[in-house]
């Protein structure tokens, strides 16, 4: 009798937990890890909902999950309990419909959620596969940092999650703990930047769903104004649609005890940011671009973020030279040249090595491969200048054939160094074209004053 009371209480006691709302591992483990894919600096990993997998971003700048309404078949959820409601985030536009659903069972690796309430986005512009090159349905963050203390190492890509009552923290001489403060459910921490030669200290939300190193809000008060030289561009989208503003450096951040120099910024425009300058003490964002530079241990609990360095943290920041943004577009047809051997009763080409005849034969495939499309050109930028057009096909860079490229293999053809000759081939409405174009730095230095 004793242990079937012990085994029904067990039960009574897990279910609780798990009506909570609260992630738990597994056989009571200590910790678990689960790999992810890196992609333009941003987090990629597998999170099951009512027994379908999908791609999920890990995203601290959000507090409930989110899935965009880009999944086919999205009615094989079966999510529950729901109602509508609207949304609103950064972007110039209205709130955007939403349809919030309770008791959802999520699982990430082992951690386990069986009362998840999440919010499913119908805007079918929300979606980040065109960007990033492969299928990403959502964003999860806070819902699964407050219940574990998370490890993010972004050198072996995995994410470490740590039950907070058996974790026990390392001794690290090399790292910083930084303090989090908490508002709306997200993290933001103090750093100190250095503005037309003036140190200004600044409040920041932590956003590792955010591909950019830095953004701050321009602020008279604050003395946090844009340099002198910038460029205007298409920053990112928000919930409420399009983000634009000025791209630019500055001379240097300081996170506790950790530099950076010739940081890149961007600083948006007032009306984007206006729902998110409802905490007026935020003055912007540290996003991935900088975040990746080291390995993380945030504990929401205690409230603190561990640093340390990784073999990122040296990486020089670069903008795209070339003025070209593109999406991984509709599929196209490709021809395949392949060689193979056709046996000893074919009669092409003979080659010998020694006695033995080698008899090759040149075939070829025809397949479906995923299309690069340019989607936005900067403007007075040198691809631009070349007479590159919006909804180019991209067919090879510098005679490689695209398709062998993935979508950030492409990217980084336009990172080089000043002066890089690119040479592109790409299909306008059927036409093939070839056109030529040199890197450029985009952001001219500052002379030295006499």
């Amino acid at each position: 009798m004793r242990s079937s009371f012990l085994v029904i209480l067990a039960l009574i006691l897990n279910f609780q937990a798990y009506s909570q709302g609260s992630f738990i591992l597994k056989n009571k483990a200590a910790s678990h890890k689960i790999k992810f894919e890196l992609i333009n600096n941003l987090i990629v990993f597998p999170v099951e909902i009512n027994g379908v997998e999908l791609s999920f971003l890990l995203d601290t700048g959000v507090s409930k999950p989110i899935i965009f309404n880009s999944l086919e078949g999205i009615d094989t959820l079966e999510v529950h309990d729901t109602e509508k409601i609207f949304l609103r985030g950064l972007g110039e536009g209205k709130p955007i419909e939403a349809l919030k659903s309770k008791r959802n069972l999520f699982k990430v690796g082992d951690a386990l959620n069986v009362n998840q309430t999440l919010y499913i986005i119908f805007d079918t512009s929300m979606d980040f596969a065109p960007r990033l090159g492969i299928p990403v349905h959502g964003i999860i963050g806070y819902d699964l940092f407050k219940d574990f203390v998370v490890e993010i190492n972004y050198t072996s890509k995995f994410i470490k999650l740590h039950d907070p009552k058996k974790y026990r923290s390392k001794s690290c001489r090399k790292c910083e703990s930084m303090g989090l403060e908490f508002y709306n459910l997200k993290p933001y921490l103090e750093a100190v930047i250095e503005v037309n030669d003036e140190n200004i200290p600044v409040k920041l939300l932590i956003d590792s769903g955010g591909s950019d190193a830095l953004w701050l809000f321009e602020d008279e008060n604050k003395k946090v104004s844009g340099p002198e030289s910038y460029f205007e561009d298409f920053l990112g989208s928000g919930l409420s649609g399009s983000i634009y503003g000025k791209r630019s450096k500055i001379d240097q951040l300081k996170l506790g005890k950790f530099t950076f120099k010739d940081v890149n910024v961007a600083f948006p425009d007032s009306v984007s940011i206006r729902h998110a300058k409802k905490f007026v003490e935020r003055n912007g964002s540290i996003a991935a671009e900088l975040l990746k530079r080291f390995n993380l241990v945030f504990d929401y609990g205690r409230k603190t973020l561990l640093l340390k360095r990784n073999g990122y943290f040296k990486e020089p920041f670069h903008y795209n030279k070339s003025g070209i943004s593109l999406e991984y577009g509709d599929v196209r047809l490709v021809k395949e040249e392949q060689t193979r051997n056709a046996g000893k009763y074919a009669t092409p080409r003979t080659d010998v090595k020694g006695s033995t005849p080698i008899i090759l034969v040149t075939t070829f495939k025809y397949s479906f491969k995923p299309a690069f499309t340019i989607v936005q050109l900067r403007k007075d930028s040198p691809a631009l200048r070349a007479g590159l057009q919006l909804n180019d096909v991209i067919l090879s860079v510098n005679n490689k054939p695209s398709h062998e490229f993935t979508l950030q293999e492409m990217i980084e053809n336009f990172y080089g160094r000043d002066g890089t000759m690119v040479k592109l081939k790409i299909d306008r409405d059927g036409k093939e074209m070839v056109f030529e174009f040199r890197l450029e730095p985009i952001l001219k230095k500052k002379s030295p004053s006499n």
